[in-house]
């Protein structure tokens, strides 16, 4: 799995087309969606995409998740049953509201992998968090499992559990980035103090605002994110952008290692470069 995923593009699993295209957009990761864009008719045959499509997108060297459907569907173990293969990266658990739903989920995926031969805990776990409950159980959530690589977001339903309704779409991506800002705020929090990944929610203003889009990226890189999640190929470049570090941030770093290193050489505890101070917390 790729060490970072800055940006993760959701496809309908349904829609063979889609995914093919999909392939050579230039996203980190694809999510294969059998929930919300896969309608409940085609959900068997989203079923089959997702797992016949996986050897494909590997060849182009993608990270491979699939979204299942909330466990309160009833839908969830008959999706992973299918999707579970030598090949895919992960599942992505919509509406997870508490440990107990991701223990349940990792108990699907273990039997997967022990009927079909496969090395155990391959398969890893990105808990979709958009609910209150969510939000007030996150420690607990990411501590259930030891597959869990990641904490998403999904903006647009803990809006409306929170009262909003579709409010949020009406207002521009500045207007609606305070409302949410503690949720998004709990979940880099907790998954920094965990050592797993925080991913974005998808952007919500107009598809061709790619300024508006950049300018969300960045607030929620600066609030710990390390990732988005995206709806649309056209937001792939500008994520990718943002989300990895400029050269320039690159080269200080570098800078920032090896002054230390020889002050500490030198029995010296700290130093300067540039005119700042240089100690272990700066070099770590």
């Amino acid at each position: 799995m790729t060490a970072v995923l800055r940006s993760m593009l959701y496809v309908p699993a349904n829609s063979w087309r889609m995914i093919m295209t999909a392939a050579t957009e230039g996203a980190d990761a694809i999510i294969l969606d059998l929930e919300d864009a896969c309608p409940m008719p085609e959900k068997e045959t989203g079923r089959i995409f997702a797992r016949d499509c996986i050897p494909m997108l590997k060849q182009h060297g993608l990270d491979v998740f699939v979204r299942v459907n909330s466990l309160e569907t009833g839908l969830t173990e008959v999706d992973i049953s299918y999707v579970v293969r030598e090949g895919l990266d992960g599942i992505m658990l919509a509406k997870t509201e508490s440990p107990e739903d991701i223990t349940a989920v990792e108990a699907l995926i273990e039997k997967e992998e022990q009927k079909k031969r496969m090395r155990a805990k391959v398969i890893k776990l990105i808990a979709l968090v958009e609910t209150p409950k969510a939000i007030l159980k996150l420690q607990d959530i990411i501590a259930a499992s030891g597959r869990l690589v990641a904490v998403a977001f999904g903006a647009g339903d803990f809006s409306r559990e929170m009262g909003a309704g579709m409010g949020v779409t009406k207002l521009s991506p500045e207007e609606y980035f305070p409302m949410i800002l503690h949720a998004r705020s709990s979940i880099a929090l907790a998954a920094r103090a965990a050592g797993v990944q925080a991913i974005d929610t998808p952007f919500f203003g107009l598809l061709i605002d790619l300024d508006g889009l950049a300018k969300e990226s960045e607030k929620a890189k600066l609030l710990g994110f390390s990732g988005k999640q995206v709806t649309h190929p056209r937001h792939i470049e500008v994520v990718n952008r943002v989300f990895t570090p400029p050269k320039e941030e690159i080269d200080f770093a570098k800078q920032v290692v090896e002054a230390y290193e020889d002050a500490r050489r030198k029995g010296l505890g700290a130093t300067s470069l540039g005119g700042k101070m240089i100690d272990y917390g700066t070099f770590k």
